[in-house]
């Protein structure tokens, strides 16, 4: 079974990067497998895509060295455990509003005696019935990892309790729902903002785990590294292709080119 870089990482206080990747080609993951980010965030809440497009893209990243973060929509346990079984190394959990609900995550993504859940071990996690079932068992309880996603007021009001639910690796704040449910849409430096980052960090220090959230840029990643988070999510596929045609273009248009933009 494949080591998370991820948990490595987090296990000697390492930051680590975590683009999202939106664009359903199996090329994007494995080229940017190949680059060696840390993880690839495929997300199953808000994308289109079925599970086995999951399956197929996953495959491709399993090329390169990157570790992949699943995110199934809220309440999807059954699918977080075939996102596991198709070989993802972590599970991103959105809106959990308490640390029972944090528990039932854990219940279903962990096998006994960490949780309850169910084995066929001939998935590629195993991969394919080549470990033998205690060893399959351990590892895939050893290298997977859960991110617990914090997006609303009431959430972050139970953010401590989360933190200390054994199985829990990471507590991600959300600010983009949080800011729309709290009444100030986008605003990142919104004084609730650094007011939430503080107390989600508190409580990940004291429960001895780590946090993030979305980093925008590499100044505001400083001020998560400041305040000991350590799991850093930033740009997408998307935003990579856009941002490199925009620099093909800008390139030539001293020579007198043009270019019909539609956006």
């Amino acid at each position: 079974m494949r080591t998370s870089k991820i948990k490595a990482k987090l296990r000697r206080n390492e930051p680590v990067l975590v683009p999202a990747m939106h664009i359903n080609d199996p090329a994007v993951f494995e080229l940017a497998s190949l680059f060696g980010f840390d993880g690839l965030w495929l997300d199953m809440e808000h994308q289109s895509r079925s599970v086995e497009t999951a399956g197929q893209l996953l495959r491709a990243a399993r090329v390169g060295t990157s570790d992949v973060m699943v995110r199934c929509a809220k309440g999807e346990f059954l699918r977080l455990g075939r996102m596991l079984e198709i070989g993802a190394t972590g599970i991103m959990y959105p809106r959990c509003d308490n640390a029972a609900e944090a528990r039932e995550v854990v219940k279903w993504a962990k096998f006994a005696p960490l949780g309850t859940r169910g084995v066929d071990s001939a998935g590629a996690d195993n991969p394919y019935c080549t470990l033998p079932l205690v060893d399959y068992l351990k590892a895939a309880n050893d290298e997977t990892f859960l991110v617990i996603q914090i997006e609303d007021q009431g959430a972050l009001d139970h953010c401590e309790e989360m933190a200390k639910v054994p199985g829990v690796d990471v507590l991600f704040f959300g600010p983009g729902d949080y800011s729309i449910l709290s009444g100030f849409p986008g605003q990142w430096d919104h004084p609730k903002i650094m007011e939430a980052m503080q107390r989600i960090a508190a409580a990940a220090k004291s429960a001895g785990i780590h946090w993030g959230m979305p980093a925008f840029n590499p100044e505001f990643a400083k001020k998560i590294y400041d305040l000991g988070g350590r799991f850093l999510a930033n740009g997408c596929d998307q935003q990579m292709i856009r941002a490199g045609m925009e620099d093909l273009q800008n390139k030539y248009k001293p020579l007198g080119l043009t270019f019909d933009r539609k956006f």
